[in-house]
């Protein structure tokens, strides 16, 4: 696969569950990397069930998942979805996105803005008047590109182990 192939984001299919799953995968194993005491534990068949988790996902009105696809290698994903207004987290309805992640090989390209911003424009056409994420606290590559995106710090999660 040549660096200088064309990314290309488009809409996720029931067909890419199994690349969504190894890279779902792959996000896991780093949060757990990153904190393994806050992050849930990589089990057997993870690819596999993450990937039915996206899928069922893409069946939702109120979720979408787009994927980054290079010379006919699915290289990254965005799950993003329309959250309903929370009193627990005190915060009106609201487009989140869930998941990004571009794979290591392919990162440097602006791959994961392009996917930030795919699901963003999603989100916001079907009326939120806002985007938010969590971050791992770990995990600075990421907070930089959502800066630059415009996104704020709004809520620090603090954790108690028992």
């Amino acid at each position: 696969m040549s660096d200088a192939a064309p990314i290309t984001i488009r809409q996720a299919s029931p067909d890419d569950a199994s690349a969504l799953g190894h890279l779902g995968a792959a996000l896991t194993r780093l949060h757990h990397a990153f904190d393994a005491e806050r992050f849930i534990t990589p089990g057997p068949n993870l690819e596999e069930k993450y990937g039915r988790f996206l899928v069922s996902h893409m069946e939702s009105e109120h979720d979408v998942v787009f994927v980054a696809e290079r010379a006919g290698e699915i290289v990254g994903y965005v799950w993003a979805g329309i959250e309903p207004k929370s009193y627990k987290e005190l915060r009106d309805t609201a487009g989140f996105v869930h998941d990004v992640l571009v794979a290591e090989h392919a990162r440097g390209h602006g791959t994961g803005e392009r996917l930030v911003e795919a699901a963003a424009e999603w989100l916001i056409a079907h009326g939120m008047p806002r985007v938010m994420l969590w971050t791992a606290e770990k995990n600075d590559h990421a907070q930089k590109l959502f800066e630059r995106l415009g996104f704020r710090r709004t809520m620090i999660e603090m954790t108690r182990e028992r």
